[in-house]
């Protein structure tokens, strides 16, 4: 009778198996600003259609800028990660607190700049989703430590 052995995976090869299944940071913020996008934009004309005018002295906010500022930001997001990734000693870490910080600075325009109560409350809770979403997505792909 013969014995079929199996061989045990190495550290090495476990390792060098998990980084080729790992996406970088950038392919995972790429599918997060497309869903905070989505998801911000979605929520702003459902807003929109039950009375909330985002309309300030200038204008009201057009639906599509609500994609558009998301991406751009959240792609700012993505590129803060990557650079953390590589200078910061505690990368996770550094890029959670930096976020969190940023997104209570982006409530201040939304009670500032003229919007009626209901508009500014969307739009600070929409900066808060846009953030929840995005901000977990690329903190996980980040080292605790490098």
């Amino acid at each position: 009778m013969s014995t079929i052995t199996t061989a045990q995976p190495t550290a090495y090869s476990a390792r060098a198996g998990r980084a080729a299944a790992r996406k970088p940071v950038w392919l995972h913020g790429l599918a997060a600003t497309a869903t905070a996008s989505a998801v911000v934009t979605v929520l702003a004309v459902a807003a929109s259609a039950a009375g909330v005018s985002f309309e300030t002295a200038s204008g009201p906010i057009p639906i599509l800028g609500f994609a558009q500022l998301t991406a751009i930001f959240s792609l700012v997001g993505v590129a803060m990660a990557a650079v953390m990734a590589r200078v910061a000693r505690r990368p996770r870490r550094t890029f959670v607190v930096t976020c969190v910080v940023l997104t209570i600075a982006s409530l201040v325009p939304d009670v500032t700049f003229g919007f009626d109560a209901a508009s500014a409350v969307v739009l600070m809770a929409l900066h808060v989703v846009a953030a929840v979403i995005v901000v977990p997505v690329l903190g996980r792909r980040l080292a605790e430590e490098r």
